[in-house]
């Protein structure tokens, strides 16, 4: 057994969501980066892709005179980049980079990485092409910069440098990287394998299957060959694979046939949660303002008891359980054990048109309603609401929040951000006035949003296919339940009925719960979300790094 492990001397990451916030991904990179930032001081530099041109990024600050000599260089080869810091806690070091002019010269890149690789971009579309040009764009700067500070041979041992790559459009940069830099160490990380996903997305049965299944047949079957495929091979490649729980790892396992090297749970930063005063504070104007929307839209009166439920992250109808979420709804209008008025929230970015004026005018002008508005169960216009997953429920199982209705559900079809045009707060500032959150996901690799909750105090209901909830009932030592601040529902390829069932019963328990009961819980899903810090789940990123840099030395001396 080895004594001491090896410790990286600079780190490099690549990801889509560096100053970039789309979804679960930019949380994991922009909470984990003071930790790593205070433990590798401006040795941790994230690349990502420089989508704002000709605009501010607000999560961008540029700085002229960070690594002037180097920027001047990879200038003048031609890289089109800008550098400074992320504007999240830590202010690590990134580069942006302009990946349009290698768009050119795809066809060349991708025969290249078939000779190479065997990764098959034959059958590319959509969003492939613009990732793998930045893919590779940021592998240019991983190489570019590398030369620059470490190309020259110096006196002692070689540095010891990462570079990590997140999800299947960062792959062919890190392909390169393994081929044309071999002295770097690679590490891949999968968030949720692509082939996966689809199978899941398609109604197809995962978890009974998931042994029978050949990912590269049902990659075919599916239409996400080149994306599969760049996965696959870049997860063969690199000198550490990694996914984020043990969920996904057999399904990595199965589906690309490689078992991860190592598991990167995703933590969190409590730096993200008030505390005191001021979270009673934040807790109080977040209901005030969910009420106060949810009274202009549909006319009814909330009591200030009001049970508040959310679900919320990517729209993804059966994936994330949102088909589920609804279900529950509506068997919560005739669950006879509902001891409080009850007001769910879909919160999922669709595809939204722009804020309701109706619903502005009335927010503006205060005050309190008692007529609906017309379609009184969301808060924006769509672009063809009739294609609308959640819109459909809805209205085929005629939920139109009538006044005399317990339990009515608003759809929030949109990024909160601070700038919907409705409740103009952003999604933690109204996370925090929720009294429950529920996540009954079928395909979860990790869950990022049940996690944020119990963060923010509020206990979650989520289920066995989650990562997430593996690791609460893993943490806690048995079947967590509502008690313990997070509900874990058993789930499987075929029980979607079941879990409806038991959500809405969870649901009506806990309308249940007095003040002191609930208080309780609260606390207790607080206490969970303190095992999730990152200072607890950061040792898993040291051993990927020592896998890595222990395969990269082997390398280089049979090299």
């Amino acid at each position: 057994m080895r004594e001491k492990r090896l410790v990286p001397d600079f780190i490099f990451e690549s990801s889509w969501e560096v100053c970039n916030k789309m979804g679960g991904i930019y949380t994991v990179l922009s909470t984990r980066a003071k930790t790593l930032q205070e433990q590798f001081p401006d040795k941790l530099v994230f690349v990502g892709p420089d989508v704002w041109q000709g605009k501010e990024n607000p999560l961008f600050t540029e700085d002229t005179k960070m690594w002037r000599p180097w920027v001047k260089k990879a200038t003048e080869d031609g890289l089109r980049i800008r550098v400074g810091r992320w504007n999240i806690p830590g202010k690590p070091c990134v580069v942006l980079v302009d990946f349009q002019p290698y768009f050119e010269k795809k066809n060349e890149l991708y025969g290249k990485a078939w000779e190479d690789f065997q990764v098959d971009s034959l059958h590319a579309y959509g969003d492939y092409d613009e990732a793998s040009m930045f893919s590779y764009a940021a592998a240019l700067v991983v190489e570019s910069f590398y030369r620059h500070k470490f190309g020259k041979k110096k006196q002692g041992s070689p540095a010891k440098v990462v570079y990590q790559a997140h999800e299947w459009m960062t792959g062919l940069g890190a392909l390169y990287i393994r081929k044309h830099v071999p002295e770097i160490a690679t590490i891949f990380t999968t968030h949720a394998t692509s082939i996966g996903r689809s199978i899941a997305g398609n109604g197809k049965p995962l978890y009974e299957y998931l042994w029978t299944y050949n990912g590269s047949q049902m990659a075919g079957e599916l239409n996400v060959e080149a994306k599969h495929s760049v996965e696959r091979q870049t997860a063969h490649n690199v000198d550490c694979f990694t996914t984020v729980s043990d969920v996904t790892g057999n399904e990595c396992a199965e589906l690309l046939d490689k078992r991860p090297d190592a598991i990167l749970p995703n933590g969190f930063e409590a730096d993200f949660v008030p505390v005191g005063a001021a979270f009673t504070k934040r807790r109080r104007e977040a209901r005030a303002k969910i009420l106060q929307v949810a009274n202009a839209l549909t006319g009814a009166d909330f009591a200030d008891d009001t049970l508040i439920v959310a679900t919320s992250g990517r729209y993804e109808y059966r994936n994330k359980g949102i088909d589920v979420f609804l279900e529950s709804a509506y068997r919560s209008l005739y669950d006879a054990d509902l001891q409080r008025q009850v007001l769910m929230l879909v919160q999922v970015p669709a595809w939204m048109e722009s804020p309701r004026a109706d619903l502005q005018e009335r927010l503006k002008a205060g005050g309190t309603y008692c007529e609906p508005l017309p379609d009184p169960v969301v808060t924006h216009n769509l672009h063809e609401p009739w294609n609308d997953p959640v819109l459909g429920f809805l209205r085929s199982h005629g939920m139109k929040n009538d006044k005399g209705s317990r339990v009515k559900v608003i759809f929030v079809p949109c990024y909160l951000d601070g700038n919907d045009g409705i409740f103009q707060m952003p999604y933690y500032d109204l996370l925090i006035g929720d009294d429950l959150a529920a996540y009954p996901s079928y395909y979860e690799p990790w869950g990022y949003t049940p996690l944020e909750a119990v963060a923010f105090q509020v206990p979650c209901i989520t289920t066995s296919l989650s990562g997430f909830g593996v690791w609460a009932c893993s943490s806690l030592g048995h079947d967590s339940k509502l008690e313990d601040g997070v509900e874990v529902i058993g789930r499987n390829d075929y029980n979607m009925q079941e879990v409806s069932e038991r959500l809405s019963a969870v649901i009506a328990r806990f309308s249940a719960f007095d003040k002191k009961t609930a208080d309780k819980v609260r606390r207790n899903a607080a206490k969970l979300a303190e095992k999730a810090l990152w200072k607890h789940f950061i040792k898993y990123y040291l051993e990927a790094y020592d896998i890595a840099l222990q395969r990269a030395q082997e390398r280089q001396k049979n090299l």
